[in-house]
């Protein structure tokens, strides 16, 4: 699914996020930025131990925040490493930290002039986040992100099933 809105595409499909030819791929990234499963360990592994090096160097980063290396051996220049809340429920500020996230992550794209990042849906694998409200709070963050001046081209949902897949489809008909 894909629709245009002021200079910015927003799509959605199923698939890899390591085989992105976007200048910039984000990571559901760990605090400690250490590696890990799902997203995060399958960024490091295609994108090579150069990536981990520079994640040591930055040493962590908090969750709703995001911080940036190179795409070691991805097509993709750089990754933007951003971490997302872990779900406790909703009452623990979950959706504001996960709003920060995404919209950290877009932020720093403008600032080094990028035109074009993929992200996975931020906390909705490991770390529990209702996938109805990921996807809401994904798509409306960057709905609103674009309504400036951002010189990004492209944001794209990268999603590894069919069912969050079809979730973030049937969101973003809701928000338009």
């Amino acid at each position: 699914m894909e629709v245009k809105i002021k200079n910015t595409v927003i799509s959605i499909v199923q698939g890899d996020i390591t085989r992105q030819e976007t200048d910039a791929i984000a990571n559901a990234a760990n605090a400690r930025l250490a590696g890990g499963g799902g997203v995060d360990g399958a960024i490091h592994r295609a994108g090579g131990p150069s990536i981990m090096e520079e994640c040591r160097k930055i040493g962590g980063c908090p969750t709703g925040q995001a911080v940036i290396t190179t795409g070691g051996n991805l097509k993709a220049r750089y990754v933007i490493h951003t971490v997302g809340p872990i779900y406790k429920g909703g009452a623990a500020g979950e959706a504001n930290l996960l709003k920060s996230a995404y919209l950290e992550s877009l932020k720093l794209a403008s600032a080094r002039k990028l035109r074009s990042i993929a992200f996975p849906a931020i906390s909705a694998g490991a770390y529990g986040y209702p996938l109805e409200e990921a996807a809401h709070i994904a798509l409306k963050t960057s709905l609103d992100y674009i309504g400036g001046d951002t010189g990004i081209e492209c944001i794209r949902f990268v999603l590894f099933d069919k069912k969050l897949y079809d979730i973030f489809c049937e969101e973003l008909r809701r928000l338009l």
